[in-house]
């Protein structure tokens, strides 16, 4: 019994060290971690969830004068900037990160991507091309190549655009067909402004190569071809357009297939295709392309008063007022403005309304974002 008291008279003292020197360390790691975590970075997330963007500005440069050597605290720093559209600032404290010799490749080329981010929301086009191109080979390859395509795309360098997406479909990043069939048609409607009426068939003929898919290769190709003359293969490309898109057909080219037809004097026939199309899916363009083939007013009526009932829009409202016996102007012109903001085609990504279709939203630079029909219709 002495011999066990003596050792637990031993440990105690020994027990008692272990605890304080334990203490001294957690006390230690504790006060290591709070440097490490200023108080300030803190007080700016706070002010950042907030939305107090320009008191978290004030944090976050406290803590960055506090710990310059936290990397995320300027990526959070310059990112803030950028929001705010301080763009000077923004480069400026990425570039200060990719000129410090402390840090690691990886966040370099983060900083790279951050720089590349702020000349192009600043419009600065031509330098973020070149900081986007800085970034080949590394782990924001894709997203740089992404980047330039939406780049060139919005400075219209069509071939530029085409180069990128063909890229990123080799590279397995998704599917750009489309895209690159918009590119050969924008690049088919510069050349017929030029007047280069071989430039523009070549282009044409690689849209649908590339996009045979797509509805506007075969648009765009039928108006090319009624400009020269070509009513026939106008027609034969329309139908095609038809085949595989009836609602765009409905839309953007019934009343040129009407035109060209008659040209080429297929009245009879493209009236046939039209009324058959119009049985399957009313439209007021389909009926307007028919009623100017067939300009008999009974029948024009008949066809309208029948839309109307199919549809009760004001555009048809409008048509039956037009043709009717006794049109009344007063009461057509008030049925004509309030259809008018219904007369328009909507994006259906942004909601951007516009009097005209687009293939590429003017709001948001999306493809093929409008449906082929208008905000009445819907």
């Amino acid at each position: 019994m002495d011999f066990d008291l003596q050792w637990l008279l031993l440990a105690l003292p020994i027990a008692f060290a272990l605890g304080w020197i334990g203490s001294r360390f957690d006390l230690r790691q504790w006060k290591r971690e709070e440097k490490s975590s200023p108080k300030a970075y803190y007080k700016g997330l706070v002010l950042l969830l907030n939305e107090q963007h320009d008191k978290a500005i004030d944090a976050f440069i406290e803590a960055v004068q506090g710990d310059p050597d936290t990397t995320e605290l300027h990526f959070a720093l310059g990112n803030l900037f950028r929001r705010r559209g301080e763009f000077e600032r923004a480069v400026r404290v990425h570039q200060h990160l990719m000129q410090r010799a402390d840090i690691s490749t990886t966040e370099r080329e983060r900083a790279q991507n951050a720089l590349a981010q702020d000349y192009l929301k600043a419009g600065l086009f031509d330098r973020a091309e070149q900081a986007y191109r800085e970034l080949a080979g590394t782990a924001f390859d894709s997203e740089a190549r992404l980047a330039l395509l939406q780049l060139h795309e919005r400075s219209r360098d069509w071939r530029a655009a085409t180069d990128d997406a063909a890229r990123l479909e080799s590279a397995g990043t998704g599917s750009f067909a489309s895209r690159i069939g918009h590119h050969w048609c924008e690049l088919a409607q510069e050349a017929d402004e030029r007047g280069d009426a071989p430039g523009a068939e070549a282009a044409l003929a690689r849209a649908r190569e590339a996009s045979p898919a797509s509805p506007r290769p075969w648009v765009q190709a039928g108006q090319h071809q009624a400009r020269a003359g070509q009513h026939g293969q106008a027609l034969a490309s329309w139908t095609e357009l038809r085949l595989r898109h009836p609602g765009a057909f409905s839309l953007l080219v019934a009343q040129d297939y009407a035109t060209s037809a008659s040209a080429i004097g297929q009245t009879s026939e493209a009236l046939t295709v039209l009324s058959a199309l119009h049985a399957q899916q009313p439209s007021l363009d389909l009926l307007r392309a028919i009623n100017s083939l067939d300009a008999d007013p009974a029948r024009q009526r008949q066809r309208n008063a029948a839309l109307l009932a199919q549809q009760p829009t004001l555009c048809a409202a409008a048509a039956v007022l037009r043709d009717s016996p006794s049109p009344q102007p007063a009461a057509i012109a008030v049925v004509e403005k309030a259809a008018l903001p219904l007369h328009r085609y909507r994006c259906a990504a942004c909601g951007f309304e516009a009097q005209r279709y687009f293939w590429q939203c003017p709001g948001c630079l999306s493809w093929d974002s409008y449906p082929p029909q208008r905000v009445e219709a819907m």
